[in-house]
């Protein structure tokens, strides 16, 4: 097939690489930054650099940029998608723009199909990109709607270059869990290393502060975009957290060995019976 990646960052570079490394399908890489595009090119992660002509001739096109630039780039090239072909995003945010492009899909005659791949690092650009970053990881798929066969092609292109396991979701229960696995640890990331000791820690730490921190080396826009676009799902587990420090708080505070103790016996236990 011919497969159009659209932003060639760490996402959308890592799956034009994954696509060489994996398959034989012709990749045309398309990106804002002409450079970047070079490079890909002459890496070998894409076999030619498109424009939005090129998109005439993509049976599937990925959409690796922010959430509302995906939109944005489909209403403005939208009429040079060919009929019938699958188009997917992804976004860490669904709610708030599967349904734009699936009312852009029944205007320009594509299918779209909402996914994310759950794989990242802590580094962005089409540098960081790697060839193997989605082996073995999840590979969420939002039907929207879409046919059958145009979710399995779909599943079957992830399974193609790694990815570990296809999960199905609504958009509102992808945008609920992403608040929690995803959404939640960066906050906790941030505010974490806000503390005024941090810029000490050096001899003083080990895995510990290694685990809590990795995630706040953020992409700041990036992910202040999709916090804001699913901030009540967000909020709702920021208060629940914050409800459980009050509780860790109130028991050191009024130095009450049994209360604490219960309440990180709570932690261990639910860590333990999870198996992981």
């Amino acid at each position: 097939m011919n497969i159009a990646v659209i932003g060639l960052g760490i996402i959308g570079g890592s799956f034009c690489k994954a696509f060489k490394l994996h398959t034989d399908h012709h990749i045309i890489g398309i990106n804002r930054t002409p450079e970047t595009a070079k490079k890909a090119l002459e890496e070998g992660a894409i076999d030619e650099i498109g424009s939005a002509e090129s998109l005439e001739k993509a049976d599937v096109i990925f959409l690796c940029m922010y959430p509302q630039a995906c939109v944005d780039f489909i209403k403005e090239h939208g009429g040079s998608i060919k009929k019938g072909a699958i188009v997917t995003d992804s976004s860490g945010i669904k709610r708030a723009i599967c349904p734009q492009l699936e009312e852009l899909s029944r205007e320009f005659g594509f299918t779209f199909v909402g996914s994310h791949p759950m794989a990242g690092k802590e580094k962005n650009g089409f540098e960081a990109s790697e060839a193997r970053l989605y082996e073995g990881a999840s590979f969420i798929i939002t039907p929207c709607g879409a046919p059958r066969e145009a979710v399995e092609t779909l599943s079957q292109l992830a399974l193609s270059i790694g990815f570990g396991q296809i999960t199905l979701s609504t958009p509102e229960e992808h945008d609920r869990m992403i608040a929690f696995t995803s959404q939640l640890p960066h906050v906790l990331a941030c505010a974490y290393v806000l503390s005024p000791s941090c810029p000490n820690h050096k001899g003083f730490s080990a895995g510990s502060y290694r685990d809590v921190s990795r995630v706040a080396n953020i992409n700041a826009k990036l992910w202040s975009e999709l916090f804001l676009e699913n901030r009540e799902p967000l909020l709702e587990e920021l208060i629940i957290l914050a409800n459980n420090v009050k509780n860790i708080i109130d028991a050191v505070n009024a130095n009450d060995k049994k209360a604490l103790t219960a309440l990180l016996e709570q932690g261990h236990q639910v860590k333990q019976s999870l198996g992981e």
